[in-house]
């Protein structure tokens, strides 16, 4: 057990005041001690850790792999301490800056409509978001909260499923007017389509074959960073997209992209999660209130394709905000 002499977040922040200043001494002016102060705190702190956190040199000080993860869980705690304060103060009433980190289509279709209205409803906290389809490191982005689309990989990460989405092949009538439309899989060979800069959990497009499912790849005429530009790309006639329905479902409705090998579909699936950190204790009202708005907000229908008797496409089940 701690000594009751010990103040470990007096211990953190002085550490963290060290790293984001670069040295002992600017770190020093800032709390009014003397470096050698703020040096030998630092020491001490290693010492009851039994371990080094810093290498030193004249010119720098560089954190160790054990320093980088106690840096790391310093800011969330002190975070933390210093949210449980506020709220403790102002009746738990969810205030501060909010870091949000989103999936490009589905930001941009689903969160950012949601924005307005939630700023309204909370006008006490403020809100910075990101959209990327890279998956980030919520501790190294300093993110609150991040919207996934797919498959989660092993983390200590908490997720909140906010929906699911079925994917389709489809290309534009330009493109299928130039190439024509493949009837099977197989002939996807011979066409071109639209990949990813970066590995997928899937190299190749699942398709329904009998029992079995196999997997094709058409040669790809570009390759994109993220979802929307991959849309874009299909939307031109570049070639071939698999993309979710969420994302694509008013073009397929529209006209404007055209669905393919619909009876190979295997029917799988994307999941929407929210993700935040959320093993170490309670979280923050900010972070807590925007998950359960956009829970509550976000309707995911998981609708089907179907085809209407004039030959046009339709979603059945629907999307909403």
């Amino acid at each position: 057990m701690a000594r009751l002499d010990t103040n470990r977040s007096a211990e953190m922040e002085v550490f963290v005041r060290v790293i984001d200043l670069g040295g002992f001494t600017a770190a020093a002016k800032s709390f009014r001690l003397t470096p050698s102060g703020v040096s030998k705190l630092v020491s001490r702190l290693e010492a009851r850790l039994g371990t080094r956190l810093v290498n030193r040199t004249t010119r720098k000080l560089q954190l160790t792999e054990e320093g980088q993860a106690f840096y790391q869980r310093s800011l969330r705690i002190l975070g933390e301490i210093e949210e449980a304060e506020r709220e403790a103060g102002s009746g738990a009433a969810p205030r501060g800056h909010l870091m949000v980190n989103s999936n490009i289509p589905f930001g941009m279709q689903h969160v950012m409509p949601l924005l307005p209205r939630f700023l309204v409803e909370h006008p006490e906290i403020t809100v910075d978001i990101v959209f990327t389809d890279t998956i980030i490191d919520l501790m190294q982005e300093r993110a609150d909260v991040a919207i996934r689309v797919g498959p989660l990989g092993a983390s200590r990460l908490v997720a909140r499923k906010l929906g699911t989405s079925r994917m389709a092949v489809v290309a534009a009538p330009s493109y299928l007017a130039r190439f024509g439309e493949p009837k099977t899989p197989a002939e996807l060979a011979s066409h071109r389509g639209i990949g990813w800069t970066f590995p997928r959990s899937i190299r190749g497009w699942p398709f329904r074959r009998g029992e079995r499912i196999e997997e094709v790849l058409p040669p790809p005429a570009a390759r994109a960073s993220d979802g929307e530009a991959v849309r874009r790309l299909a939307l031109g006639g570049v070639g071939c997209a698999r993309l979710a329905l969420f994302h694509i479902g008013p073009d397929i409705e529209a006209g404007r992209l055209v669905p393919m090998l619909q009876n190979y579909n295997p029917g799988d699936r994307e999941d929407i999660h929210a993700i935040y950190v959320g093993h170490a204790g309670p979280l923050p009202a900010r972070v807590r209130t925007f998950i359960d708005f956009l829970a509550t907000h976000i309707r995911m229908g998981d609708p089907t394709l179907r085809r209407t008797a004039d030959g046009k496409w339709k979603l059945h089940g629907g999307y909403g905000c």
